[in-house]
């Protein structure tokens, strides 16, 4: 059955991701409640169309592997396919299958697939805001504490006379990977606010600095 009402679709998307036993903690259902409400506020600012972009928000990593998965960089494409088999059960308007799957798969930065729709590179930039700032840290760390990696390299924390390793410590990620995510962002409103997440967590660096 289709359920045209937002907030009992919005349970449906739930009550499938509990389902779905992610493995990433960075990747829980707090992640997709923050990434659904940044896409929200895109879609209001854009005009773009929520009936694409809210299935493709909710569900973007209903197949999360993690970090260090050899198939990391196919994770959006099942969770696309796995998304639509989800829809489907629920007979949500076909019209919209096509546009969905699309968000989905090139929301991913490991996918490395170029978003060719407004609603794409919504889905796109509200996942990689959700990377950024205060939260950004947070999901960082936990990630990086996940697969055991060191905070920081102690002759050069900051790397300031070496190359980025964050497959050793978890500060390095900043610069391999995070600050250069903000430039990546697709829309204008959500590279302000990119910049200005980008902006917290070099403030945070530096009082790091600081204490160590």
């Amino acid at each position: 059955m289709w359920f045209p009402n937002e907030q009992q679709f919005s349970s449906q998307c739930q009550s499938f991701l509990v389902s779905q036993n992610a493995v990433d903690v960075a990747y829980d259902v707090n992640h997709i409640h923050r990434v659904v409400k940044a896409a929200k506020q895109l879609t209001q600012e854009e005009g773009a169309d929520w009936g694409i972009v809210m299935p493709a928000a909710w569900l973007h990593d209903c197949v999360s592997l993690p970090k260090n998965h050899p198939d990391r960089a196919f994770a959006s494409t099942m969770a696309a396919d796995k998304a639509i088999g989800f829809l489907e059960s629920i007979e949500y308007p076909s019209a919209h299958h096509e546009a969905i799957h699309h968000a989905i798969c090139a929301h991913s930065f490991s996918a490395n697939i170029p978003p060719k729709t407004l609603e794409a590179k919504i889905v796109q930039d509200a996942d990689r805001l959700d990377a950024l700032g205060a939260i950004g840290i947070a999901r960082c760390m936990q990630v990086s504490g996940a697969l055991n990696r060191a905070l920081y390299a102690s002759q050069d924390p900051f790397c300031e006379v070496r190359e980025p390793n964050d497959s050793a410590y978890s500060i390095d990620h900043f610069y391999s990977k995070l600050f250069g995510i903000a430039e990546t962002l697709n829309l204008p409103s959500a590279r302000h606010e990119g910049e200005r997440r980008v902006a917290f967590m070099r403030d945070f660096l530096e009082h790091l600095a600081q204490e160590i």
